[in-house]
């Protein structure tokens, strides 16, 4: 189809964008755990989206950079059945004495496990 389009037409351009990502777009038909679309997370980051004007005011880029990475924080604890308060909690008093290579574990989805709720009511 894409050889009797010009390929000067936006439809030549998507087509071609289109097929180069193919392999991306049908991914979740191999793995029965990848939605088909990311309309949960786009919903979990609509608070995210609404106070953007807000978060202008933040006090410095850097401040707004680690606003960012604690909102990322809550809604993936959300996302994954966590309270994020809850959350928070653990991972403040864990992480001071966490090994720096190994933080990955304090995330929320690797927080899990048959203990998690009674750790994190604690």
């Amino acid at each position: 189809m894409l050889a009797q389009v010009s390929a000067k037409l936006e439809l030549a351009r998507a087509i071609g964008y289109t097929l180069t990502r193919l392999g991306s777009l049908t991914r979740y038909r191999d793995d029965g755990c990848i939605e088909i679309d990311n309309n949960a997370a786009e919903r979990a980051l609509r608070g995210v989206s609404l106070g953007r004007k807000n978060f202008m005011f933040m006090g410095s880029d850097a401040g707004g950079e680690r606003a960012a990475a604690i909102y990322s924080l809550v809604e993936t604890a959300k996302l994954n059945g966590i309270d994020p308060e809850a959350y928070l909690r653990d991972v403040l008093r864990r992480i001071a004495d966490h090994p720096i290579n190994r933080i990955d574990e304090l995330l929320p989805w690797n927080i899990g496990g048959p203990h998690v709720e009674q750790r994190l009511a604690a």
